[in-house]
């Protein structure tokens, strides 16, 4: 689940991170009204989960209430695209927030580390930037910091971390307390990604999180509710729609323009089907997670979500048996086909690992005939798909 930027700076807020006065808006009245109760230069920001938002024109400056009804009337509608998101996304909202003095930016992040499976604090003195444009120009910037979560945070990283990064001095003071409120966020409310970008100095001293990237981890919403009314609020698309209609994350599922449907269990096994495909020959018609369960009605769903939402002509179905057992796979395939009133596309099925044999079995007994490997699994169903054409 990411966040948008004022959800983002309302956790900053929470553990004590200083961020600009300012107020969430949903129409240029607002606007107008929040800059007549307070006077002075403020930022009309757009609310959207693309970047690029300031070389689109989603951001402009208002000092008047005039000014502040006008910009926003110039923003909300704008349809903000960039590399990532190519279909763009539309802008329903704004941050109306005071314009600092900037006199320096910084970059301060924290996010897991999967090689040495730690929190990695990450800080740059170029903030701003794109961090991937950082990285490629200026790689001896970035200062990283591998937590250990059994000791956790301690000011003395900060510190290190500034002195590292040859942040300006006027950061000195106040990047520890940044750094503990990152990570106390990090881990108060399950998030995979805090950045902020850029970490402001203004010309008065102080110090302030002038944006907010945070994306939190959707298996960790259970344990702050109040999260399921942002989530309703977040733009999605036509796809993560989809997703979530038929019982997926919002993400485990993405359809493209080839004739052979896909489903696995496992990101990194979907990623390998689809490659499977492509390397058979075939083009894929969707990537498809279906998560660590596969009861029938999750599996109908996902059936359903790939012959009636793309232009398969044929279904590879890749499952590996480890949370999730073979024979519950298959069940529910066969209960999904008998359930279902969606067009029948042919079906391949590979079932490895957990309760594997009973799963072939009781395909085999609803005649369908399972293969062993992905390779052949893969071009199987590339051949049914040229062969449905």
């Amino acid at each position: 689940m990411n966040l948008m930027e004022y959800q983002g700076k309302e956790l900053f807020a929470r553990v004590g991170i200083a961020v600009p006065r300012g107020r969430h808006c949903a129409t240029a009245e607002d606007v107008a009204r929040f800059i007549a109760a307070n006077p002075g230069e403020w930022v009309v920001k757009a609310q959207v989960l693309v970047g690029g938002r300031g070389k689109a024109g989603g951001i402009k400056f208002a000092s008047t209430p005039e000014e502040g009804r006008a910009r926003a009337n110039e923003i909300l509608g704008l349809v903000i695209k960039n590399r990532q998101n190519p279909q763009g996304e539309t802008v329903k909202s704004l941050l109306v927030e005071e314009r600092l003095p900037i006199a320096k930016e910084a970059y301060c992040a924290i996010t897991v580390d999967r090689a040495t499976k730690k929190p990695a604090v990450m800080v740059s003195p170029f903030g701003g930037m794109d961090i991937e444009e950082v990285a490629e120009q200026h790689p001896e910037s970035i200062a990283k910091f591998f937590v250990d979560t059994a000791i956790g945070y301690s000011p003395f990283i900060g510190r290190e971390l500034a002195f590292t990064s040859k942040l300006d001095e006027g950061y000195r003071k106040a990047f520890p307390g940044v750094v503990a409120g990152i990570y106390d966020l990090f881990f108060r409310y399950g998030a995979k990604l805090v950045e902020i970008n850029p970490l402001v100095l203004t010309r008065d001293g102080r110090v302030f999180a002038s944006d907010a990237k945070v994306e939190l981890d959707d298996d960790a919403l259970f344990r702050n509710p109040e999260f399921a009314q942002w989530q309703k609020s977040l733009p999605l698309d036509e796809d993560e729609t989809l997703a979530a209609a038929a019982g997926l994350g919002i993400r485990n599922f993405r359809r493209f323009d080839g004739l052979v449907g896909t489903m696995a269990n496992g990101a990194g096994l979907a990623m390998a089907t689809m490659d499977a495909v492509d390397n058979a020959g075939g083009k894929i018609a969707n990537f498809l997670d279906i998560g660590g369960g596969a009861n029938a009605e999750l599996v109908r769903n996902c059936y359903e979500l790939v012959v009636n939402h793309t232009n398969a002509k044929s279904f590879f179905i890749n499952i590996f048996g480890g949370i999730t057992r073979g024979d519950e796979v298959a069940r529910g395939i066969v209960q999904a086909l008998r359930e279902t009133t969606s067009r029948k596309i042919p079906m391949v099925i590979r079932l490895t690992g957990n309760n594997e044999a009973e799963g072939r079995r009781i395909l085999a007994q609803a005649g369908m005939t399972p293969v062993e490997t992905m390779d052949e699994g893969a071009a199987a169903a590339v051949k049914l798909a040229g062969a449905a054409k």
